[in-house]
């Protein structure tokens, strides 16, 4: 009798026969990717031997060093160890090169290098591709379309919206507030950013900051800023693939969801608003149009040039950058003046002069005649820069002030933290001193960066330092802040600098405050 062609013994025969083969490939293509690896490594550590670095291990890098959040407190040590930039190696062949010194800012910042794409591109399911993460001319294009969004009569009329926003805010204290109690305030202060942020930019009506969705796109906000920030500093978890059937994958999926139902809801709303019988007719005669309705009408009037994706991009972006940004720098600002009363009291004198005893309300301009006022809340965010560092890759050859080059292809982290605490541009980095930025102070034009530098600076730079003032102003007049010995706060590298353990003071109620009903 003859055997079946396709009998069990015929089949195990043939699967025993593909199994060495296929095993004899799979290692082949092993050997040929470590080959790779190898080689790609002997030529980062050619291209690098100018940059001295701590030893590293072969295949874990510095990961070791940077395990449980101590990387700022590791960025100040190589700072003082490495001049001007130092090698950072995260695994096998990858590797950043942070730098820290002005000279060398400069440089990087006045080029056109592109964001780099094997960091930021993690951001993309959350915020998409709006300014933020665009390169090239398309980013010129919507630059140069927001930028009407910022001008300087845009912005006036928004002080008197911060100053509401921030009196919800501080009203909602004394309710919660015995004599003296501490209050960990950064997740009030982010509902505030929101508040405003919404009102200013997108159009919207009344007070945010006691709707329990709200609370919840703060959460997510949150919860994504560890989630991007540690996704980027795993091997394991940089395919998307095998990101998404990882509970951190599948978390970073409900977080976006959460985000992109409140962004969403905002777009739907303003544009019901439009529909409305001369509404949109009224908004196209403002000589300067609110952020939201320009990007609207921009979609109206060119479609090609703003999709329906490229619209909610840009105000996934803007409502997280407009809002986490000024929430950092707002809570690190009033912990450094709870630390040091002698400035505090200074600025409160000062704020009290400005506006007196049942002053008239005043206008915009008042935000230029608080010069201290000014001065600590620069030199707050010298201490404590909302955005730790920014990525870029090199797109061409650079080469440095002091003959040092990098060659194209090499990703830079352009520390910001690391900047401001270098002790070869501010001496005694650690201390908080606001006359370094008296008027007339002399100081290198890249030695702070708290909203970056060059063409890609931060288009909302004045729309926050309006804000950071505002609220610094109203604060102080209000309460005398003392911090909470039991809980100092630790600076922890994320997205947007965060505290380890938040950011806890006591508030206390100011016997005789200078009434703020009217006043900013």
């Amino acid at each position: 009798m003859s055997v079946s062609v396709l009998s069990p013994s015929r089949l195990l025969g043939g699967v025993s026969g593909i199994l060495p083969a296929a095993s004899l490939l799979i290692l082949l293509l092993l050997l040929i990717k470590a080959a790779q690896i190898y080689l790609h490594r002997q030529w980062l550590l050619k291209a690098l031997q100018q940059f001295p670095c701590p030893p590293s291990h072969w295949l874990f890098g510095h990961i070791q060093e940077f395990q449980h959040d101590q990387e700022l407190q590791r960025i100040q040590k190589w700072v003082e160890t490495f001049p001007s930039a130092c090698p950072y190696w995260l695994w096998g062949g990858k590797v950043r090169v942070q730098l820290y010194d002005p000279d060398y800012m400069k440089v990087i910042l006045g080029r056109s290098d592109p964001k780099s794409h094997g960091s930021y591109r993690f951001l993309a399911p959350w915020i998409g591709y709006g300014l933020l993460l665009l390169n090239g001319q398309t980013w010129f294009q919507h630059r140069r379309m927001l930028t009407p969004a910022f001008h300087y009569d845009i912005l006036k009329p928004y002080v008197g919206l911060m100053a509401d926003s921030v009196r919800v805010m501080l009203d909602k204290w004394e309710k919660l507030l015995g004599q003296d109690s501490p209050l960990e305030v950064f997740q009030h202060v982010s509902l505030m950013t929101l508040d405003t942020i919404m009102k200013c930019a997108f159009s919207h009506q009344g007070s945010i900051q006691v709707d329990r969705n709200s609370q919840s796109y703060i959460q997510a906000i949150s919860d994504l800023n560890s989630l991007v920030f540690c996704r980027m500093r795993n091997a394991f978890h940089q395919n998307d693939t095998i990101y998404s059937l990882t509970s951190a994958g599948r978390w970073t999926h409900r977080a976006c969801q959460l985000a992109h139902q409140h962004t969403d809801q905002v777009i739907q709303l303003r544009k019901a608003q439009l529909q409305k019988e001369g509404e949109l007719e009224k908004i196209k005669r403002k000589r300067h149009l609110d952020f939201l309705d320009l990007l609207l009408l921009a979609r109206m009037d060119n479609g090609s040039i703003l999709s329906d994706k490229d619209l909610r991009a840009e105000v996934d972006t803007f409502m997280f950058e407009g809002h986490d940004t000024t929430a950092s720098g707002i809570s690190w600002i009033l912990y450094a003046l709870a630390t040091h009363p002698k400035h505090q009291e200074r600025c409160r004198e000062e704020i009290h002069g400005l506006l007196g005893d049942g002053a008239p309300s005043p206008g915009e301009n008042h935000l230029d005649q608080m010069p201290y006022t000014t001065m600590c809340i620069k030199e707050a965010l010298r201490l404590y820069p909302p955005v730790p560092g920014i990525g870029r890759e090199l797109s061409t050859p650079v080469t440095f002030p002091d003959g040092r080059s990098l060659p194209k292809g090499i990703m830079v982290l352009l520390s910001i933290y690391g900047l401001h605490h270098n002790p070869k541009v501010w001496p005694n980095p650690e201390v908080f001193d606001p006359s370094r930025f008296a008027p007339g102070s002399a100081q290198h034009s890249h030695a702070f960066l708290p909203f970056s530098g060059g063409s890609r600076n931060c288009i909302g730079k004045q729309f926050a330092m309006n804000e950071l003032k505002v609220a610094t102003a109203l604060t102080l007049l209000r309460f005398e802040l003392l911090p909470d010995p039991t809980r100092i706060p630790i600076p922890m590298a994320r997205l947007v600098l965060k505290s380890k353990n938040g950011i806890h003071l006591r508030l206390r109620r100011l016997p005789n405050p200078c009434e703020d009903k009217d006043q900013l």
